[in-house]
């Protein structure tokens, strides 16, 4: 069992701690001393939880889409319309994504150095994702619901386009809360698809 410490355990403080060192330093430039130093555990502890700095990388990322995958997940289960299970799925990836933003900008950043097997792993859980998002456009263009003219996978694309670029431009303490970007984008979306 970890071993608990204001709250946290061990794996929660080593995320935490690489994910602020990541964000602040760079993926590169922190080492896994700073890491376990800045968690106050040992490097046998940061070894029994995460096999290497690159598995701490891997993860900031995952638990980010593993979130987002379940949300969406209750979304598209849900018996809502399917224009209103497609908007809050466009609007909680982006609400999720700012919730998130360093654990995104450190992972678009610092992606290219995880191994590939990592690399695929994450790959593949994007490509879940997207698909299952894109299915929800897709039902609504069969259903007469969202506009045809344009295919589904480009559709997605454009959604995606925009939730990636966020660390670029988004700040907390700007004029527009997360709530606010998100109804924005998801309005786009849902303007674009049309009929």
């Amino acid at each position: 069992m970890a071993q608990e410490r204001g709250g946290c355990s061990v794996p929660q403080r080593l995320l935490a701690a690489a994910t602020r060192l990541f964000a602040d330093r760079g993926y590169d430039r922190t080492s896994v001393q700073e890491i376990v130093e800045a968690a106050g555990v040992t490097k046998g502890a940061l070894y029994h939880y995460f096999g290497s700095k690159d598995d701490l990388l891997h993860e900031v990322y995952a638990r980010v889409l593993r979130l987002q995958q379940e949300r969406l997940d209750c979304f598209a289960r849900s018996q809502a319309p399917v224009e209103k299970r497609l908007r809050e799925a466009a609007a909680d990836v982006v609400v999720t994504t700012i919730e998130n933003l360093d654990d995104t900008k450190i992972f678009f950043r610092s992606m290219h150095h995880l191994c590939p097997e990592k690399l695929a792993q994450v790959r593949a859980a994007r490509r879940t994702y997207h698909e299952r998002f894109r299915a929800l456009v897709e039902e609504g263009q069969r259903c007469g619901v969202f506009t045809s003219a344009t295919p589904a996978d480009l559709v997605v694309d454009y959604h995606f386009g925009s939730v990636h670029h966020l660390g670029a431009w988004y700040r907390p303490e700007g004029r527009l809360s997360a709530e606010q970007v998100a109804g924005h984008l998801a309005d786009l979306l849902m303007r674009a698809l049309r009929p």
